[in-house]
Formats: C-alpha cells, sequence, structure tokens
C-alpha cells in the first residue's frame, strides 16, 4: 500500500505550447483520405488559448461531475468514443471541448481525465484535439474546497495514488492508464469494503490527505489541470464554463489563463504563494462562477434581458466570436440557446450526482450548431435538432 505521508509526488511534464497538429496520413480510418484536404489545427497559448481548427467538426461536452458512464454516454453520442468498451477515439479529426466541472459529485473523476487525456493522444494521431477547459469545482478543489466530495472520489485518491506506486511514480503511464485499470480497483475496494467498515474515520483521513496531495497548488493532479484554461476560442466559437463578460476580454484572456495555470502549478515569480486568480475564480461574475447568461429569462423584464443581450454582443465583439458555450448552470430543458442563438448552454445535469438526465452534446459544422440527444430513455438512436 502506498504511503500517503505528505512527501512531493512527482509532477506531471510541464507541456509545450502546441504549434501545430498534424493529420496522420497514414490512418485507416474513414476521415484519413479528407484530412489530406485540411489545414493543421494551430493552437496559440499555454495553456491553449487560442485554436485555429479548419473545416473541422467541433463537439461541445458539458459538466460531468465523476460519472463515468454518462460521460462514455455522452462522448459516443458525440460520435467520439467507440461503443465496444475499449475506449478508442472514433472522431477522425474533430475536435471534441469539455467545459469543466469533471471534479465533485460523483465517484469517477481521475478515470474521465484519464479518459479524455486517452482520446486526445489518439485524436492528434487523425488530425483532431479534445480540449477541457476548467470549471468552478476544479479551482474549488485547488484551494482546498472539499464540500462537494462523495466518499467514493476519496477513495478512488487513495486507490490512484496506490497504482501510481505501482507504476513507480511515473505520472504519465500512471495517469494515461489509470483509465483502463480503475473500474477493477474500485469492483476490488467494494469487495473488501467490511474491511473498513462504514463511516471509518481513518479511511476518511486517508482520502483527505490523499486528494490533498494530489490537488493542492503544485500537486500532480493540479498541475495536470494546470494545462487547460478557463477561456478557450476556437475559429469563431468561445468556450468557457460560466461566462465571458466585457471586463475579463479586457484584462486579456490568455493573461488570465496563464495566472490560473500559474496558480494551480504553485508558482510565483516571487517565490511566495501563488495568489488566486480572482477575477477568474472567484466572485458571482468570475469567469468560472457567472451565471449571467445562464439563467432563465422567464423572471426576467424585457429591459433586463436587453441589458444582458447588450453585454453578450459586446463581449463577443471585443473577443471576435460569433457565439459563446457555457456549462455551470443545469438546464432543464435540455441544451438551448438564447440571444439569437450567440449563447448556448450545454450542462444538462447529467451526472447521477446532479440531475441524472440524458446526455446531450452540441455539434458545431461550419458555423452551424445543432443538439444530438438521445431519444426517450435509450442511447442507440439519436436525435439531432438543427438550429441555424
Amino acid at each position: 500500500m502506498a504511503s500517503l505521508c505528505l512527501t512531493p509526488l512527482p509532477a506531471p511534464p510541464r507541456s509545450q505550447p502546441r504549434k501545430l497538429l498534424e493529420p496522420n496520413s497514414s490512418s485507416s480510418s474513414s476521415s484519413s483520405s479528407s484530412s489530406l484536404n485540411l489545414k493543421p489545427i494551430v493552437v496559440n497559448g499555454n495553456p491553449p488559448t487560442f485554436v485555429s481548427a479548419p473545416g473541422r467538426r467541433i463537439v461541445a461536452v458539458g459538466d460531468l461531475h465523476g460519472d463515468l458512464d454518462q460521460a462514455r454516454c455522452a462522448l459516443e453520442m458525440a460520435g467520439v468514443l467507440s461503443s465496444d468498451g475499449e475506449d478508442l477515439w472514433t472522431g477522425g479529426e474533430t475536435v471534441l471541448i469539455q467545459l469543466g466541472d469533471i471534479l465533485d459529485r460523483g465517484d469517477d473523476e481521475i478515470a474521465i481525465l484519464s479518459l479524455l487525456r486517452s482520446l486526445d493522444m489518439q485524436a492528434k494521431a487523425e488530425g483532431g484535439a479534445v480540449f477541457q477547459v476548467n470549471g468552478n469545482h476544479e479551482t474549488m478543489n485547488i484551494e482546498g474546497d472539499f464540500r462537494y466530495v462523495v466518499s467514493g472520489a476519496f477513495d478512488e485518491c487513495i486507490d490512484f495514488l496506490e497504482y501510481l506506486d505501482e507504476c513507480t511514480n511515473d505520472w504519465e503511464e500512471a495517469f494515461v492508464g489509470w483509465i483502463g485499470v480503475s473500474g477493477r480497483w474500485k469492483k476490488e475496494r467494494k469487495m473488501s469494503q467490511n474491511y473498513w467498515g462504514p463511516l471509518n474515520l481513518v479511511k476518511r483521513q486517508k482520502g483527505m490527505i490523499a486528494r490533498s496531495m494530489l490537488l493542492r497548488p503544485g500537486g500532480p493532479l493540479a498541475s495536470e489541470l494546470a494545462q487547460h484554461a478557463v477561456v478557450l476560442k476556437v475559429n469563431d466559437w468561445v468556450f468557457c464554463h460560466g461566462g465571458l463578460l466585457p471586463h475579463h476580454v479586457a484584462y486579456g484572456i490568455e493573461r488570465m489563463n496563464g495566472e490560473v495555470s500559474h496558480w494551480m502549478r504553485g508558482l510565483s515569480e516571487s517565490g511566495d504563494s501563488p495568489q488566486i486568480p480572482f477575477l477568474a475564480t472567484r466572485g458571482y461574475d468570475s469567469v468560472v462562477w457567472n451565471r449571467l447568461f445562464s439563467r432563465d429569462v422567464s423572471d426576467l423584464e424585457d429591459y433586463q434581458i436587453k441589458q444582458i443581450h447588450s453585454i453578450l454582443e459586446e463581449t463577443l465583439q471585443a473577443v471576435g466570436a460569433t457565439a459563446m458555450v457555457v456549462g455551470h448552470t443545469p438546464q432543464t430543458l435540455g441544451v438551448n440557446c438564447k440571444y439569437n442563438c450567440s449563447i448556448w448552454r450545454i450542462d444538462v445535469g447529467m451526472s447521477s450526482g446532479v440531475l441524472n438526465s440524458r446526455p446531450e452534446v452540441l455539434e458545431v459544422r461550419d458555423n452551424k450548431a445543432r443538439v444530438i440527444r438521445s431519444r426517450r430513455d435509450t442511447y442507440s438512436e439519436f436525435q439531432a435538432i438543427d438550429y441555424i
């Protein structure tokens, strides 16, 4: 069993800015022939902030909150994950964007992060890509706020540290490989559940220590999350968890992304502990907490709706985008758009720890968006609703 004393853990290798993602012309997938006609994906910023993905299909998935089964269903619906349980990328040159809040409310947080990393590696080989943006629950956990962590997630942290120890502290091997073994570890843990007994305080303490080791600023999982932005612009669309506002753009979205990343890595120019980036991660109007564009308009006056629409238009004009896509606020009626479809709200509360609703995803092709959702409660038949 791995020691849980507070000793330094291996940090993931620091990623370099990704300039080009070249399609693999030797791929045998159905998309390989068309990839010869597409320009490569160009990524600017570290973490990625501005992405040019000419001719690519874009799919966006909202909050997942630790529910691996629902995450897989959503990715299968999006056409980027195989349905045979092998967790293979089937999206070809598709660009997949996940809008944060993978952490909290569910058991399999690290497994979902591992799955997305594995899919990104596979996607790059076919001319596609996977991007994530961090949400408020990612930043809360790095602050040490574990209020919404369920017992199964604490258990996963313990299991993952033991697996990391088995991998001789090779972070890349352990993190990428976790999705392939996490189910077995979880099953074995449940079989030995009686060893701990109900509400065992020692187990709880071990889980808290394990999570703190992984997610404190500079911890290996915090450093992994630091590779993702809080605001991402892909072609003419901007993606963030809560919502982007004009003063965020004026401050500089690449600057914000860099400050959040440095904080997560535990880095500071002065050598002291880095300050929490307030503009991006704290306050009701921060990027990860903002709900201005996601709220129900039925209880608003006409003048308030016009004001919000005006703020949205100002933001999009400032950042040079056609539309914004956000998560954060569960939409009980499913994925939808407002304000002339210049804002898309795609958090449907699919996790069993939230609403346990049927998964839905947003697809963008040639600047036209459509919602892909399951019919009734079966995931074998999909229904697409187009929005121009």
